[in-house]
């Protein structure tokens, strides 16, 4: 079914807001993670196993934490204060980074900085669904997106200049890190309004009570599901740069594979969000799903800069076109009430099927080689779209209320 929004709707300014509030974050984030484990490695001695080891701690908390943020927020019926904890806990991890002379600290700051990241998410978004008009909320989550995703590919090329300018010098990069972060939270204090929520603190429950996860309709747990098997097609953007390292790509340079990706992802986010308000979301996820096919056979075809460059930007135009969607999604199927809990079930499995995904991918690409890891990526969205095409066919529900 087309469903035109009416023309005079904009999206509200809380949402603008907190769409820089996420740029901002990202620019600080991505200013250190992407010099984080070459400043591990050279800097402080640590083997590689060691970085995978603490990566895997931090990723592995934010997921436990999102599930609980969400939940709470729903009980709570405050999004907005969960969300300034949530990013107040990013911003004050960023000196840590800066200070450090141990891998006890990294791991110490890289942990409280996913806590930070799984406590703001679920509330985050469901906060976008409050705020947003039904009609506009895909542009809403896509415009979002798209400004979170122009700080994934600024901070990078802010941490290049700067260790350019200042000759590698980590620690100053990473203190300059720490400014952006401040603003996000500022201006997430006294830039965004939550809307009033009436909620019955008499007949408060607990959202993951069995009454509750219940009202939580049939075609939330299909839209979660789908989303599950999207994410195993689509494994860590790492092995992007590792494809792109094979070709004999300059090492100072395999970075700009992730700034290409995000370019284009940032580029599409808002007018594919835009376009969801007009059209069916699954169809919408069904032309994704084939863009990332595209993007596999593309990438598994060869490891010739341009080749890699060609599937790089394929897979940010994929990005694109679904994550907002996603989103979306599960607003549209989610009771109010319960937006923060499904947010948070949501992300949780999605979370694990990403590690899940990164580690078959690993797997494949050691023992069968790169170009057979890429072609496994293109077989799993095939197995996506036959059950997204599945889940169309059933008989729908009613949107939630």
């Amino acid at each position: 079914m087309i469903r035109t929004p009416p023309s005079e709707q904009r999206i509200p300014p809380g949402i603008w807001a907190l769409g820089f509030v996420s740029l901002l974050m990202d620019i600080s984030s991505e200013m250190i993670h992407s010099l984080l484990p070459m400043f591990m490695v050279s800097v402080l001695g640590a083997s590689a196993l060691a970085v995978g080891l603490i990566e895997g701690a931090a990723e592995a908390t934010a997921l436990i934490v999102k599930v609980f943020s969400g939940v709470l927020s729903d009980y709570l019926g405050k999004r907005k204060l969960l969300a300034v904890i949530g990013y107040a806990l990013g911003a004050f991890t960023k000196p840590l980074f800066a200070m450090s002379s141990s891998l006890t600290v990294i791991l110490t700051a890289r942990v409280t900085d996913r806590i930070g990241k799984g406590i703001r998410g679920a509330p985050r978004d469901a906060l976008v669904a409050d705020l947003a008009p039904p009609e506009i909320r895909g542009a809403a989550f896509g415009l979002r997106q798209s400004l979170d995703t122009v700080g994934a590919f600024v901070g990078p090329l802010l941490a290049v200049a700067l260790m350019l300018l200042w000759s590698n010098d980590f620690r100053a990069v990473f203190w300059v890190a720490v400014i952006p972060g401040m603003m996000a939270v500022t201006l997430l204090i006294f830039g965004v309004r939550e809307p009033e929520r009436h909620v019955d603190g008499s007949k408060r429950s607990n959202p993951i009570r069995r009454e509750n996860l219940r009202r939580l309709p049939r075609t939330y747990w299909m839209v979660v599901g789908v989303g599950a098997l999207f994410t195993l097609a689509r494994f860590s953007e790492a092995f992007l740069v590792l494809r792109a390292q094979q070709g004999g790509m300059p090492v100072a340079w395999v970075p700009l594979v992730m700034v290409a990706m995000n370019l284009v992802y940032a580029s599409s986010a808002y007018p594919f969000g835009h376009l969801s308000d007009r059209m069916s979301h699954a169809k919408l996820l069904m032309l994704g799903l084939l863009v990332l096919i595209a993007a596999d056979l593309v990438l598994a075809s060869g490891n010739h800069w341009s080749i890699v460059l060609a599937g790089v930007l394929l897979w940010g135009l994929h990005m694109g076109m679904t994550q907002g969607l996603l989103a979306t999604m599960i607003a549209d199927t989610a009771p109010e009430d319960l937006r923060g809990t499904a947010y948070g079930f949501f992300n949780l499995v999605s979370g694990v099927a990403m590690l899940l995904a990164s580690a078959i991918a690993g797997l494949l690409w050691d023992q069968f080689g790169a170009a057979f890891t890429f072609y496994a990526g293109a077989a799993f969205c095939a197995l996506t779209l036959a059950g997204l095409a599945l889940a169309s066919r059933s008989p729908k529900a009613k949107p939630a209320q």
